[in-house]
């Protein structure tokens, strides 16, 4: 699902809204999207799928003048053999280190994963659609948020097509 500004307007705020604070974003606002939930088979969760999805986001923002997209990253609160929380602080102490966005661009939670109470010291693959996307350019604007109705942690994450790799930008809007 992929959210305009009016659209966003239409409907009262975006999901990124409701879990965190944008303010820091106010100004790119007017030509920035939201993506939402993208649910793809468990089978199909790679980096081929991820590509395919953001080229078409990517072509779409292009053909319409939008130049940022917005989002959450849903991170599980319970993975197998792992204590609750654990993957998601695991996750964020990793992408935090190289993929956190400038200052200018932080967004905060509005519930605040516990952090501090999750062991998130080892190193952790990050799902599919996150590393593709942090490949891409994309940027983590700031700590998890949780999302109670999902039990599951909420990573804000934005990219923008300035940031988007040359390679990439000419793979997927041919600039």
């Amino acid at each position: 699902r992929v959210l305009t500004p009016t659209q966003a307007k239409r409907v009262g705020s975006t999901y990124t809204d409701t879990a965190f604070d944008l303010t820091r974003l106010r100004a790119m606002r007017a030509r920035m999207v939201e993506l939402g939930r993208s649910c793809v088979h468990r089978d199909f969760r790679h980096g081929g799928v991820t590509m395919a999805l953001a080229g078409t986001l990517f072509q779409f923002m292009v053909r319409n003048q939008f130049d940022s997209m917005i989002g959450c990253a849903h991170v599980p609160l319970s993975s197998q053999g792992e204590a609750a929380g654990s993957t998601a602080a695991r996750i964020w102490n990793q992408v935090r280190r190289a993929h956190l966005a400038p200052i200018e661009h932080l967004a905060f939670p509005r519930r605040p994963l516990p952090l501090e109470r999750m062991e998130g010291s080892r190193e952790l693959e990050p799902p599919a659609l996150i590393k593709g996307l942090l490949r891409l350019g994309a940027r983590v604007l700031g700590p998890p948020a949780w999302d109670p109705t999902l039990n599951s942690a909420d990573l804000p994450i934005m990219a923008r097509l300035e940031d988007l790799p040359t390679r990439y930008r000419k793979h997927f809007v041919g600039v």
